[in-house]
């Protein structure tokens, strides 16, 4: 029963991220790069930090943890971190291409499965001792498989759209669909995104032990590792900003006209009173960055009713990976984004969701099975 509490915790912060792309559609006059930024202030920063709160007990301070004892970790998880944030841009340039569904399907397929299987290997290279590698038990693997293997049918439905639709019917679903171009960039973001697990393993010792709530121990583990994605995230956007001269999205105190590109003056003052779709944008950004930050959130609160080092907890990073695929194809059914294609490509989507779901029991009934 505790492993269907804890999947049904998992399932719900899945469900928060993959709609976080809902709240952003809803942003107003902002560049890309500036409410990027603005929601991984709350994203990857604010929220994280809150979160890693509640891993404090009475008494203590976060900053005890950051001692110079645990100092390899983390910097370790913060540079995993750095890298995932490569992984968060490029993630956002797959949906470009691919549109939510397609997009977050590849991308995060990959996540999932090099996500658990890097953090123990990479672990075993530092800390041999611990011997990390008996994490990835047959159970463990065959999970990884069966959802790669439903991305892998994603991805062929994938295919099938692009095949099957005409020009004018893909930009229809998808404005600037591209389904090379995006396939490269999705299997990138993939691969980078896999290093926040990888980070989360570094920092697994992060917290004050049996002093913290077994429900919030890898919160502060969660924020280094936002905290070096923000990092990554801020210079790309920042140095976009300079590039576009966009830095007026983020002036509250007055509305603004539309840039005159010809020249290239910058934005013209109209009035001084605040925007209404500044507040607006700042809204949906907070709502958009609490929906991301749920996963994680949701993660740590699913792992407690997981045995530690047990099947489920080492593959759980990877279930919240397949859920994110499952309930974001959802978000692309709704969004019409499958719209046009054949009902032979749909039913190959829907073979894909149904791996996908089975991927995250299958290792629980192969255990009980030989236990039994």
């Amino acid at each position: 029963m505790e492993i269907i509490i804890g999947l049904l915790i998992i399932a719900i912060g899945a469900f928060c991220q993959s709609s976080c792309y809902v709240p952003i559609n809803k942003i107003k006059d902002w560049s890309w790069e500036s409410y990027w930024i603005v929601q991984g202030l709350f994203a990857w920063l604010i929220l994280p930090f809150l979160g890693a709160l509640l891993a404090v007990p009475a008494g203590h301070s976060l900053f005890e943890l950051f001692t110079a004892e645990q100092s390899f970790n983390i910097w370790m998880t913060i540079f995993f971190g750095v890298l995932w944030g490569v992984g968060g841009l490029t993630f956002g340039l797959s949906m470009r291409y691919l549109g939510v569904a397609l997009g977050q399907s590849i991308a995060l397929g990959t996540c999932a499965g090099l996500g658990t299987i890097m953090g123990p290997v990479l672990l075993n290279i530092f800390f041999p001792e611990q011997d990390p590698l008996s994490k990835l038990t047959f159970s463990v693997i065959l999970g990884v498989v069966v959802c790669l293997l439903g991305i892998a049918i994603i991805g062929v439905a994938g295919s099938m759209k692009s095949a099957g639709l005409s020009e004018e019917e893909k930009k229809a679903a998808v404005k600037d669909f591209n389904f090379p171009k995006g396939l490269a960039i999705a299997l990138l973001a993939g691969f980078m995104s896999g290093c926040f697990n990888v980070g989360l393993t570094f920092g697994a010792d992060i917290n004050f032990g049996e002093l913290t709530d077994p429900m919030f121990r890898t919160l502060p583990a969660t924020f280094l590792v936002t905290l070096g994605g923000f990092v990554t995230n801020a210079i790309y956007c920042f140095y976009q900003n300079q590039k576009n001269k966009t830095w007026g999205d983020y002036l509250p105190v007055f509305s603004v006209s539309k840039r005159s590109r010809e020249d290239n003056k910058g934005w013209k003052i109209t009035d001084y009173r605040i925007s209404s779709y500044w507040l607006s944008n700042i809204f949906f950004c907070l709502v958009a960055g609490g929906l991301w930050y749920s996963q994680f959130f949701g993660l740590s609160l699913g792992q407690s009713f997981f045995e530690k080092g047990g099947t489920m907890y080492v593959l759980s990073f990877c279930i919240l990976m397949a859920l994110n695929v499952v309930f974001s194809n959802v978000w692309g059914i709704i969004l019409k984004e499958w719209k046009g294609c054949s009902n032979k490509t749909i039913a190959v989507l829907t073979a894909g969701i149904v791996v996908l779901i089975i991927s995250t029991f299958l290792p629980t009934v192969i255990d009980s099975l030989s236990k039994s």
